[in-house]
């Protein structure tokens, strides 16, 4: 089982496809880092609005429960990319990636999170492919995880590579913050049982708790970690 070290200054990133993500999938570690004195930004990189839903208001509205969230989760400072939502499979890659190593290049993060390979969403997909290039040795970032985005990440079925965890941070103290925070997302909240609603993320984080031994957690694969010393 993995935690959050208080040891340090440390500056962490969590990329976003969609203004909600970094909530659904590591929101507690988030507030977890912001509680232990960490520098926290957040960067979403489409406007997560436009293509789902005909009504370009909601782009403002969603910007607005974005920085919302984070006040509540104690994160620094959010960044939009801006790019266009639902469609991260259709702008040239060098541009999501461009997005990414800005954010990476401006803010130095010694740890980023960002999203799984194995999921159903196409945008999701994509920006785990930028994140890869943004994070690439060299750049500083010394480990790179990803999260799962309950209602997108656990509805990858069939053959397919599913979401398998090999890292777990214990939010036992800081799932309230979390709920508390999604809450903020007033367009994206649903009722029970779907996965976006306040009864199944407590649900969702008992049961990786249960995994980890400990009474709440987020699950994590860990892509990839540069160490100085054993």
């Amino acid at each position: 089982m993995s935690g959050v070290s208080s040891a340090g200054e440390r500056t962490v990133l969590a990329v976003a496809a969609h203004p909600d993500d970094e909530v659904l999938g590591a929101g507690g570690t988030l507030s977890k880092h912001a509680d232990a004195g960490h520098e926290v930004h957040v960067l979403v990189v489409t406007e997560g609005a436009t293509q789902q839903y005909d009504d370009e208001s909601l782009v403002a509205q969603k910007r607005r429960e974005t920085e919302a969230c984070a006040r509540r989760l104690g994160v620094s400072e959010v960044h939009f990319g801006d790019l266009p939502d639902m469609r991260l499979d259709d702008v040239p890659h060098v541009e999501v990636n461009a997005v990414v190593e800005e954010a990476v290049e401006q803010y130095r993060p010694e740890v980023v999170y960002t999203h799984s390979d194995r999921e159903v969403n196409a945008d999701h997909r994509a920006l785990y492919d930028s994140t890869l290039v943004a994070t690439r040795p060299g750049s500083g970032v010394e480990r790179v995880l990803a999260y799962e985005v309950p209602s997108s990440t656990d509805w990858t079925g069939g053959d397919r590579p599913q979401f398998a965890p090999n890292v777990y941070v214990d939010v036992s103290d800081h799932l309230d913050a979390k709920v508390e925070a999604f809450a903020e997302y007033e367009s994206e909240t649903r009722e029970f049982p779907h996965p976006r609603s306040a009864e199944s993320l407590r649900a969702r984080a008992r049961t990786r708790g249960a995994a980890a031994g400990v009474e709440a957690a987020e699950a994590f694969s860990l892509v990839r970690e540069v160490r100085e010393s054993v």
